[in-house]
């Protein structure tokens, strides 16, 4: 856990902004949390916290509530950025060709199966 004033700190290192105690008690209030400057901040609060934050950080509660700061830099790629234009609509890349329907053989309206022969 750290304190408010640590928690300024570490927003300040990631982002363009110098953020101060007073930003985190707003962050806080946009949050509906109460908070005092004595006020000790766990992984929860914190993410919630950075939920409020715009544009969002590369972080999570728990990298920014650790011991340990600067959180370690993975060797892994980050994932790519998806976009959703709609509710369960993903936006597809425009140079993909579009699908047309009603290319396949025409049917008749009768399920396949084995033919009768003389009933």
């Amino acid at each position: 856990m750290i304190n408010v004033q640590e928690f300024a700190r570490r927003l300040s290192t990631l982002g363009a902004a110098e953020f101060t105690s007073d930003d985190v008690v707003d962050l806080a209030t946009a949050a509906d949390v109460r908070i005092s400057a004595d006020l000790e901040i766990d992984a929860v609060l914190a993410q919630r916290l950075l939920d409020h934050v715009s544009p969002a950080l590369p972080v999570t509660g728990a990298q920014m509530a650790a011991a340990q700061w600067p959180p370690p830099v993975s060797s892994r790629p980050a994932a790519p950025a998806v976009s959703f234009s709609s509710p369960g609509a993903v936006d597809a890349p425009a140079d993909q060709p579009a699908r047309r329907r009603g290319a396949g053989p025409a049917r008749n309206g009768r399920r396949p199966g084995p033919r009768r022969t003389g009933r």
